[in-house]
């Protein structure tokens, strides 16, 4: 499944899906446009369409209205996003990235606590005394 290849359309969609867990497409149509009308339908259809080609979403055909759930995580989409973009511009490492995005804009203090955390939880420090590799 390439999540590189998703378009804004197809985001839109998965963005609804992970949102409500499933959906019919005329649910996901009143979402994303201000009001419902058939080529609007048609469109989502289409984008729906697209989304279950690239392994992205799954049909439950079971019922008369087709209910459709996301077969990604909005984290496994995020992931691979940012991985594909320090691909493209950073040699694969994700430091620069993340660096940069820390660098741009002031946290406030309990987002920063929630990194800090998440560091740790990750990478636990060593005990012991010891020097840290």
């Amino acid at each position: 499944m390439k999540l590189d290849r998703i378009t804004d359309g197809e985001l839109s969609i998965l963005q609804v899906l992970w949102e409500r867990g499933e959906a019919t497409s005329r649910e996901i149509t009143a979402a994303v446009h201000e009001e419902v009308t058939d080529p609007k339908m048609a469109s989502v259809q289409k984008l729906i369409e697209r989304l279950e080609a690239k392994g992205c979403v799954r049909r439950d055909r079971s019922e008369r209205a087709h209910r459709f759930r996301p077969l990604v995580s909005h984290e496994q989409f995020l992931r691979s996003r940012l991985q594909a973009l320090a691909d493209r511009l950073c040699e694969g490492t994700l430091v620069p990235l993340v660096t940069t995005l820390l660098r741009s804009q002031r946290l406030p203090k309990k987002e920063r606590e929630q990194l800090r955390k998440l560091v740790d939880d990750l990478w636990p420090p060593e005990s012991g005394g010891g020097a840290s590799k």
